[in-house]
């Protein structure tokens, strides 16, 4: 079974057609990189599939199970870092981390694992800070912590490294190694083309909606 799998999604605002039809397959431990200019459609696709915004047709299943018909079951196994991060506004970072930890029923060691993160990204600091206070940096590196504290089948990132800095960088790209290496199938959007050749096992080039460009599978990068 397919880690994540996405049959004819499309998405259309009134009467501009936003994602053409789109289908994808993803096996467990694959990382799948989206490319594209500025509105070729990536974020429109990672909202789709993430159900933040309803598509217009498609079906999307995340480890089997039905993003429409089986939402609960299926954001289990599902977790996703959107471009620009929202918090809640009476939760410091690291009440925040600790939130998503016990929702998705991965609190035992939580400490151990939340102060790496926080030390590694250069946030221990701040951990009893409101979020709303925090950089654009900061946010965006608060937002990866709670995509990467909780565990998930499939894991979607919109322009990770869009705020963080070479450092930020680096640590991220180990962090999505190790998470590839335990069974994460990786979704993400960069304009990075040194991140897609390090670590994509697929590419796929969007534009205007459409996909232009999907390399084979079984494509050594």
């Amino acid at each position: 079974m397919p880690a994540l799998q996405i049959i004819n999604l499309s998405k259309k605002f009134k009467d501009f057609q936003a994602l053409f039809p789109f289908d994808l397959s993803q096996e467990a431990g694959e990382m799948v990189v989206l490319q594209g200019h500025n509105g070729s459609g990536k974020t429109t696709l990672l909202n789709c599939i993430s159900n933040l915004i309803p598509p217009t047709t498609g079906e999307v299943k995340v480890a089997g199970f039905d993003m429409q018909l089986q939402e609960r079951e299926a954001r289990k196994h599902l977790a996703f870092v959107p471009d620009v991060p929202r918090f809640f506004l009476e939760l410091t970072a690291w009440e925040h981390l600790r939130f998503i930890a016990a929702a998705n029923e991965s609190l035992e060691g939580f400490e151990q694992r939340a102060e790496k993160l926080l030390r590694d990204f250069n946030l221990w600091h701040v951990r009893d800070h409101f979020p709303h206070r925090f950089s654009r940096g900061m946010r965006l590196k608060l937002g990866l912590l709670l995509g990467l504290i909780r565990p998930s089948s499939v894991l979607m990132l919109d322009e990770p490294t869009s705020a963080l800095d070479q450092q930020g960088t680096r640590l991220l790209i180990e962090e999505l190694e190790r998470h590839k290496a335990q069974g994460s199938a990786i979704l993400l959007s960069s304009h990075d083309p040194a991140l897609a050749d390090r670590l994509a096992d697929r590419k796929i080039i969007l534009s205007e909606g459409h996909v232009r460009f999907e390399p084979d599978a079984n494509r050594q990068l």
